[in-house]
């Protein structure tokens, strides 16, 4: 059904389609698993380098060029959506994420992986932007669609957080590949209900696909996150200076171009919108202030507390059940204060939490750390959902699957600065540790890569020169992981007051659209 048929079926169903929280339940389930599988193969990482034997540089492209790809192609791919239809992308985009989920489980070297990883992103990229544009199509009813655009952000929260509890399963029960055959059954599960129950969506009047524009966007994107990328890695250098001149000249030319074409693949003219650009700016730089943090707590739990892989993953579920409860409360909490307080409260609300863990060390208590953790989930969680339902709200439509390709973005590249920033301050603390005297000067370069690295490069040594190595360099990590806590937190609380502002007098819809 297109777009134009379907605001002509009868004022009931236009307004209340039938089956439609049967179709949010499978939309969801797409969400769930791109988050699952964003988060997952960290934990797979040591099991994958033991197999594949991949070299630091292609272990780094493993971990990134999924989030690289989806980054680059999310608002074509959303533009796309809404020329050829939300559903028909979005069942393609299933059946291929599907399909190279087992090329990812049987890669047989580091190559291999490269590429199905890289592949994985394009369907990926697919996938997002399609789910929230047709939650704009499926509910025309305000205050119902928050609440699936609620649940609809709890589960890509619950994804990230579940990730880790699934995978640390898996790893203790099958080999690495498991992680990424759990794809299969929900995507077949998509793909069969989704046919039946999801309605077609797209722009009547969309116009050609500019691949240009894809072009520009591709090498826009890609160059800006891998300059951060190994800025953070390796401080500046020739190659990263290139990436990011390469990258923000393309995203120049690609504004640039949307600006004077008929059908663009991005309407500029929606950052005109207030609500809407701050909503974006709340997104990228919660995500930034969170997700360095959330990346590094897990190596805390595992190397600095001694956790297991599962029990690490289930440490952190208190952020995942706070995003999800506050995810499924956020719209009927903004209509009744507003949307900038619950904006705003919920972005402080993250930063105090931040501030808070500014006094970690090695031997704080869980309860602490548990609190932590769930006062984030609940900021976020108000935070993201009504952000969210902002950018969906303010636009026509027809232009629903840019819209949303756009907050995924700002999400996106928010990771991404948020690893790389956080991650180099954290990086950069913990390679200044002194090597206790006695340690070979091979051992001393490997346990300055990473507090994995010292851990396994102390096997070789005396126990208590090895001890000594292993408790220096924790002590480093913590420092480093308590200075990007400070920086994490005064980032949310700046962000907290320009959400204050820019979110003046903005309200969620109330009226039903026929």
């Amino acid at each position: 059904m297109t777009t134009s048929t379907f605001k002509n079926t009868g004022h009931t169903e236009g307004v209340r389609r039938p089956g439609r929280w049967l179709a949010l339940s499978v939309l969801v389930l797409a969400v769930l698993l791109v988050a699952v599988d964003a988060t997952v193969l960290g934990l797979a990482t040591p099991f994958l380098s033991e197999d594949l034997k991949p070299t630091g540089t292609q272990l780094l492209w493993i971990g990134d060029v999924y989030s690289f790809v989806i980054a680059g192609l999310l608002v074509s791919m959303g533009s796309l959506g809404d020329r050829i239809g939300r559903k028909k992308l979005l069942l393609i985009g299933a059946t291929a994420f599907g399909a190279v989920s087992v090329l990812n489980a049987y890669a047989t070297s580091p190559e291999t992986m490269i590429v199905a990883r890289a592949l994985l992103g394009v369907a990926g990229a697919t996938l997002m932007p399609s789910t929230l544009a047709l939650i704009r199509n499926l509910f025309h009813d305000p205050r119902e669609r928050s609440l699936a655009i609620g649940i609809w952000g709890a589960m890509a929260s619950a994804g990230a957080a579940v990730g880790p509890v699934v995978g640390g399963f898996l790893l203790e029960h099958f080999w690495w590949g498991s992680v990424f055959l759990i794809n299969l059954p929900v995507m077949a599960v998509l793909v069969l209900v989704g046919v039946k129950l999801i309605p077609e969506s797209k722009n009547p009047n969309p116009g050609p696909w500019d691949l240009p524009s894809v072009a520009l966007s591709l090498v826009g994107m890609i160059g800006v996150v891998y300059a951060i990328k190994e800025l953070a890695s390796h401080g500046p250098s020739p190659d990263a200076g290139l990436a990011a001149l390469a990258g923000a000249g393309a995203l120049t030319w690609f504004v640039r171009r949307q600006l004077t074409l008929p059908a663009p693949l991005l309407d500029m003219r929606l950052f005109r919108h207030r609500g809407f650009s701050g909503a974006v700016l709340a997104d990228l730089l919660t995500i930034l202030g969170l997700s360095g943090l959330v990346f590094f707590l897990s190596q805390f739990f595992q190397l600095v507390q001694g956790r297991q892989p599962l029990e690490a993953g289930l440490a952190e579920l208190p952020a995942a059940v706070g995003a999800v409860t506050a995810g499924l409360v956020a719209g009927v909490a903004a209509r009744r204060f507003s949307v900038r307080s619950v904006v705003t409260a919920g972005l402080a609300a993250v930063g105090l939490s931040l501030a808070v863990l500014t006094g970690l060390d090695q031997h704080t208590g869980y309860p602490l750390l548990g609190a932590a953790l769930l006062v984030v989930g609940i900021g976020a969680g108000f935070a993201f959902t009504v952000t969210a339902d902002v950018i969906l709200s303010s636009v026509p439509k027809e232009q629903a699957g840019s819209a949303s390709a756009v907050s995924e973005t700002a999400y996106e590249l928010g990771a991404a600065l948020g690893i790389a920033v956080l991650g180099s301050i954290v990086t950069g603390v913990y390679r200044g540790f002194t090597v206790p005297a006695g340690v070979p000067s091979d051992v001393a370069s490997a346990a300055h890569e990473s507090l994995g690295g010292a851990v396994e490069a102390s096997a070789s040594l005396a126990p208590q020169t090895a001890t000594a190595l292993v408790s220096a360099g924790q002590e480093a990590f913590v420092d480093g992981l308590r200075i990007a806590a400070g920086v994490g937190a005064a980032v949310l609380l700046a962000t907290a007051v320009a959400a204050w502002f820019l979110l003046r007098g903005q309200k969620l819809a109330d009226g039903i659209e026929h």
